[in-house]
């Protein structure tokens, strides 16, 4: 499995809609990072604050010149402002080899495809320290 690239297909697929906040992490948005909150409503995440319409995109999604390639015609990279605070959800992707498939995700390579139990082991333990432990 390669690192990631910050293609940003994770972030720009699930950022329409697909994700979600705990009631606790917007109350905490709300105490300590109003610039987050101010994009929620009524438990919803990223609401435009102005209109009340549901974005769809992150607003916290941004996109970069790739600074390992010289032509600016490449493509680009993608960062989260918000990266330290971002929901569970985003924390918690990708969760399994046929996610990262079905999405496209370019951290995937010709071997995880052979042994996907092996490349699941491998994810589980790349994601150990964002993920809620196993019980």
């Amino acid at each position: 499995m390669k690192d990631c690239t910050q293609c940003g297909k994770c972030c720009i697929k699930y950022a329409d809609g697909a994700l979600d906040a705990s009631e606790e992490e917007i109350k905490m948005w709300e105490i300590f990072q109003p610039h987050i909150a101010q994009y929620t409503l009524n438990g919803e995440i990223w609401v435009d604050p102005i209109s009340g319409e549901k974005l769809s995109y992150c607003p916290f999604l941004q996109q970069l010149p790739n600074p390992n390639i010289k032509n600016q015609n490449q493509p680009s990279i993608y960062t989260c402002s918000i990266y330290y605070d971002r929901p569970e959800d985003c924390r918690h992707y990708p969760t399994s080899i046929n996610e990262m498939i079905r999405d496209d995700c370019e951290m995937i390579e010709a071997v995880d495809l052979l042994d996907q139990t092996k490349a699941q082991k491998a994810l589980d333990y790349l994601m150990r320290d964002s993920r809620p432990a196993l019980k």
